[in-house]
C-alpha cells in the first residue's frame, strides 16, 4: 500500500505549479496549455502512450468538425443560390471591403429553406423532456378514468361517450366536399393567369390576356370566398366541420396570394426579352400541398419517407383531438352549460374566467401540439420536405414580439414578407410602426374572421385581445426585456387570455342556444345574447 507521505508528495505534483519548459523531442506538444502532473519525475512509458492517443484522438475530432462544418456551410450556400436571386434579377454586387458596412435590402428579404428537424423533435431525443411528454399522456389517462368512473358511479355501466366529438364533426363529408371546387379552383386558375401574362405576344393580345386572367382571379377569389360561407350557414355546419372549410379557404388564398407575388413581378419585367419561363405545373401543385406559404420552384428534400413517423403523427393529433373533447366535456360544459340561466354579477364572471384558465392553456398547448407539429410534420415526411421549422421556442420568450415571431412561423413567414416588408416598401421604408401595425391589423381580422366562422356569430373577444391588448404589449415587452421574470409575465398574461377566452365564448355559445332571437336582424346578430340572456 502507498505511504500516505508519498499520496501527499503525488498530489502535490499534481496540483502544484508547473515549471516552464521546453517539450522534449518525441513528447506531445500542448500548445499554450500545460497538462497538470506533466512532469519528469512521474512521466512514464503509459502516460507517454496515453498523451499521444489523447493527441490523435483530438486531431481526429478536429478534423470531422472541419468536415462538418464545411458540409453544412457548403449546404447552406447551396440552398441561398438556389432561393436567390428571384427570376430575371440579377446578383446585387457588393465590394468586398464594404461588406461588413453594407447591407443590400432584397437579401434578407426572401425566406431560405434548408433541412432541418422540427425542435420538438429533437427535444424528444432528451429523455427529460420526454418525460414532460409522458405526463400529458397520463393526463389523458386521468380524464378516460374518470369519465369510466363517473359513468359506472351515475349509470352503472362503463362506456366512453363522444357525443361532443361526434357532434363537432358531424357533416364532415359534406365539408371534403365543399373543399374539392375550392381547391380546383386553386390548382387551375392562379396558375392559368400566370401563363396568360408571361405569354410572348402583341401588345393588343397581351392587354386581353391581363384581362382575362384578372377576371379569372377575381372568379377564383369569389369562389374561396362566398361557397365555404353559404355551406356554413346554408347546412348549419357544426364546428369542427366548419374548421375544416375556414382553415383550407385561408390557406388556399394566403398561398395564391404568395405564388402571384413571388412569380408576377419577375415575369412582367421580363416580358420583352426572351426565356420567359412560367413555373413547372409540377413545382406548383407540390407546393399546395407542402407544409408552407412561401412559394419557392424548389425546396429542400429528405431523401425517404419514414412511415411509421406519419403514422405516429397523426395518431398523436387524433390523441389530441380526443384529449381536447374531455377537456370540453369535463371542465367548460358543466360550468357553463347553465351559466346563462343565471343572474350576471361581476362575481360570477371573473370566478368564470378564472376556472377557464386551466382548460385555455391545455387547448392552447394541445392546438400547438396537434397543428403544428404532428400535422404538419406528417404532411412534411409524407412531401419529403425538408424545412421542419413550423415554429420555434415561443415558450422561451420574455416578450410578446419573440412570442408572436416565434409561435407559428408558417403565418409569421407570410405576414412578414407580404404585409411588413411590402408594407415598408409602400411606405418608402420609414414607417416600421405603421408597417407593424398593419401585420396586427390583418393578423387581428384574419383570426377574429375564424373565430367567426366556426362558433357561427361575431363576438370579437379575438379582435379586442389582439389590437387592444396584444398591440401594446408587443410594443411594450420587446426584445430587450430578458430574464426570468419576463417569462412568467408572459406566461401569466396566455393563461388569464385564454381564460377570457374560453369563458367569454363558452358562454355566448350556450346564451345563443338558451334565448334563441324571435326575429333575425343585424344588431341581433353582432349583438352579444349573453349580456342579457337570464332565463
Amino acid at each position: 500500500m502507498e505511504p500516505r507521505a508519498a499520496q501527499l508528495r503525488r498530489r502535490e505534483g499534481l496540483g502544484g505549479e508547473q515549471e516552464d519548459r521546453p517539450s522534449r523531442e518525441g513528447e506531445p506538444h500542448f500548445g499554450n496549455a500545460e497538462c497538470p502532473g506533466n512532469n519528469e519525475t512521474h512521466r512514464g512509458p503509459d502516460l507517454l502512450q496515453w498523451t499521444r492517443h489523447m493527441q490523435a484522438v483530438k486531431m481526429q475530432l478536429l478534423e470531422q468538425a472541419q468536415g462538418q462544418l464545411t458540409e453544412l456551410l457548403d449546404q447552406a450556400m447551396c440552398e441561398a443560390i438556389q432561393a436567390y436571386p428571384p427570376q430575371d434579377r440579377p446578383v446585387p454586387s457588393i465590394p468586398p471591403d464594404s461588406l461588413r458596412k453594407t447591407r443590400e435590402p432584397s437579401l434578407g428579404k426572401r425566406k431560405v429553406f434548408i433541412n432541418r428537424k422540427s425542435l420538438l423533435d429533437e427535444l424528444m431525443e432528451v429523455q427529460h423532456f420526454r418525460t414532460i411528454y409522458h405526463m400529458f399522456i397520463a393526463g389523458l389517462c386521468v380524464f378516460i378514468i374518470s369519465t369510466l368512473a363517473i359513468d359506472f358511479i351515475d349509470e352503472g355501466r362503463l362506456m366512453l361517450e363522444f357525443d361532443l366529438l361526434i357532434f363537432s364533426f358531424g357533416q364532415l363529408p359534406l365539408a371534403l366536399v365543399t373543399w374539392v371546387p375550392m381547391f380546383l379552383s386553386t390548382l387551375l386558375v392562379p396558375y392559368q393567369a400566370l401563363r396568360l401574362w408571361a405569354r410572348p405576344q402583341s401588345r393588343v393580345a397581351w392587354t386581353l390576356g391581363v384581362g382575362l386572367g384578372f377576371m379569372l382571379l377575381a372568379g377564383h377569389t369569389a369562389v374561396l370566398s362566398v361557397l365555404p360561407v353559404h355551406v356554413a350557414l346554408e347546412y348549419q355546419l357544426p364546428p369542427a366541420s366548419r374548421c375544416v372549410l375556414v382553415f383550407e379557404q385561408v390557406r388556399l388564398l394566403m398561398k395564391s396570394y404568395s405564388f402571384l407575388r413571388e412569380i408576377v413581378p419577375g415575369t412582367l419585367r421580363a416580358r420583352g426579352g426572351e426565356g420567359i419561363r412560367a413555373p413547372s405545373f409540377s413545382s406548383y401543385l407540390y407546393f399546395l400541398f407542402c407544409p408552407t406559404l412561401i412559394y419557392r420552384e424548389t425546396y429542400p428534400r429528405t431523401p425517404n419517407v419514414r412511415w411509421n413517423y406519419v403514422a405516429k403523427n397523426f395518431a398523436q393529433a387524433l390523441g389530441c383531438v380526443l384529449y381536447a373533447c374531455f377537456i370540453l366535456g369535463r371542465l367548460c360544459v358543466p360550468v357553463f352549460a347553465n351559466m346563462s340561466r343565471e343572474p350576471f354579477s361581476t362575481r360570477a364572471l371573473v370566478l368564470s374566467i378564472m376556472h377557464a384558465t386551466l382548460p385555455g392553456i391545455f387547448m392552447l398547448l394541445l392546438i400547438f401540439f396537434a397543428f403544428l407539429h404532428c400535422w404538419l410534420n406528417a404532411f412534411a415526411e409524407m412531401l419529403r420536405f425538408g424545412d421542419r421549422m413550423f415554429y420555434r421556442d415561443w415558450w422561451n420568450s420574455t416578450s410578446f414580439s419573440n412570442y408572436y415571431r416565434t409561435w407559428n412561423v408558417v403565418v409569421h413567414d407570410w405576414l412578414y414578407s407580404y404585409v411588413y416588408q411590402d408594407g415598408l416598401w409602400l411606405l418608402g421604408g420609414r414607417a416600421r410602426g405603421a408597417a407593424m401595425l398593419g401585420v396586427f391589423l390583418v393578423s387581428a381580422v384574419v383570426h377574429e374572421y375564424i373565430f367567426c366562422f366556426v362558433l357561427g356569430f361575431f363576438y370579437p373577444v379575438m379582435l379586442l385581445l389582439f389590437l387592444v391588448i396584444g398591440g401594446p404589449l408587443n410594443f411594450m415587452m420587446h426584445d430587450r426585456r430578458t430574464g426570468p421574470a419576463w417569462n412568467v409575465l408572459m406566461w401569466t398574461m396566455l393563461f388569464l387570455g385564454q381564460g377570457i377566452q374560453v369563458s367569454l365564448y363558452c358562454q355566448e355559445w350556450y346564451a345563443r342556444r338558451h334565448c334563441p332571437l324571435p326575429q333575425t336582424t343585424f344588431w341581433g346578430l353582432v349583438t352579444p345574447r349573453s349580456w342579457s340572456c337570464h332565463t
